[in-house]
């Protein structure tokens, strides 16, 4: 037994040594790939939820019948498929046009900086290279419940791109589009949100702590030294004054009102002095101070629109560095470690 805890020991420092120099190797490396990182690194997908839904509905019919009757079923779906199939590259080689409506998908899942509006911006070019006005239809399925203000302005903005080119724009929420993510929303002729989706917060909020107390109590002295009036208003160590206070309302209420008229130009039917209390509303509330147009789920919305148009999704997929991927494995390499670790201690057995 001696023998296995020395042995143990051994194993797990060489085990930290080499950890620790795989996560010093992706530490170089990610400082020196940094400086040469490109937002262009990544690929644009695209994924037919036809197919998707179509895969997923044959599924069930075959689990639904008997061993014997699922093999004849089988061997008659394989034969329709392929018919379809040539019919369909049939049609392509003669050169005829669909003319089947196209749904475009593109999901947002926001962060409190809206992270994702790179990728989105990039969707969004890819759409307007190739969507016609009168036939197509763009679907954003969002969630997010706001972050900051110039962050999603931004990512609005790229939504309003899409209007601005007379494309049909639906937003569908399923959980939450609040704050910033309701400025994003609001720039859709159509808003559905699920029943219970949480919408609006359509004000402005900043806060931060004060430590100049805690420091003049301690004799620590804390210099802001500035060239404009209102360079710094509030700041979290120096002294504030009611004059900076009184600045820093009056920035806070102006974004407000931007804001406001924001969502009063993309969404004239709302009251918006009802509605920019920052207050929030479930979906079926928000139908009713027009915050929402419908009651549903994208997954409902997009199956519905899958019976008569091709809907595909486009996502941007940014390819991952070589320290990110060291990352990962480093990771994973740690949990594997930490776990045989615990069952050496639990059982004295290295697995």
């Amino acid at each position: 037994m001696e023998i296995l805890s020395e042995y143990g020991l051994f194993l797990a420092k060489i085990v930290t040594f080499v950890v620790a120099a795989l996560i010093l190797v992706s530490v170089i490396l990610s400082a020196a790939q940094r400086a040469r990182h490109h937002e262009d690194e990544g690929e644009l997908q695209v994924v037919r939820l036809n197919d998707q839904m179509r895969e997923t509905r044959d599924a069930l019919e075959a689990g639904m019948l008997e061993a014997g009757r699922r093999r004849h079923w089988l061997k008659q779906l394989r034969k329709k498929r392929k018919n379809e199939d040539k019919k369909a590259a049939s049609a392509q080689k003669e050169g005829e046009e669909s003319v089947r409506k196209r749904v475009f998908v593109v999901d947002f899942a926001g962060d409190i900086k809206a992270s994702q509006t790179a990728s989105l911006r990039r969707c969004v070019t890819a759409i307007l290279g190739v969507a016609e006005p009168d036939r197509d239809e763009v679907v954003v399925r969002l969630e997010s419940a706001g972050g900051m203000v110039h962050s999603y302005g931004y990512a609005a903005a790229q939504l309003d791109r899409l209007r601005r080119r007379e494309l049909s724009l639906t937003v569908c929420v399923d959980k939450v589009a609040a704050s910033g993510g309701y400025m994003m929303a609001c720039v859709a002729d159509r808003i559905v949100a699920s029943p219970f989706a949480i919408l609006g917060s359509i004000g402005v909020v900043a806060q931060l702590p004060n430590f100049h107390r805690f420091l003049k109590k301690n004799e620590v002295d804390f210099e802001v030294l500035t060239a404009g009036e209102y360079k710094r208003t509030l700041t979290l160590f120096g002294e504030n004054t009611e004059k900076g206070r009184q600045k820093f309302r009056e920035d806070l209420e102006d974004t407000h009102q931007l804001f406001k008229d924001y969502v009063s130009e993309h969404r004239p039917v709302v009251e918006i002095d009802r509605i920019a209390t920052g207050e929030i509303w479930f979906g079926r509330r928000a139908m009713e101070v027009k915050l929402a147009d419908d009651l549903a789920t994208s997954d409902q919305y997009l199956m519905d629109a899958c019976e008569n148009s091709d809907v595909l999704l486009v996502r941007y997929e940014r390819r991952k560095s070589l320290p990110e991927k060291l990352g990962l494995a480093t990771a994973t390499a740690l949990e594997s470690v930490f776990m045989r670790g615990v069952d050496w201690i639990r059982t004295g057995r290295y697995q």
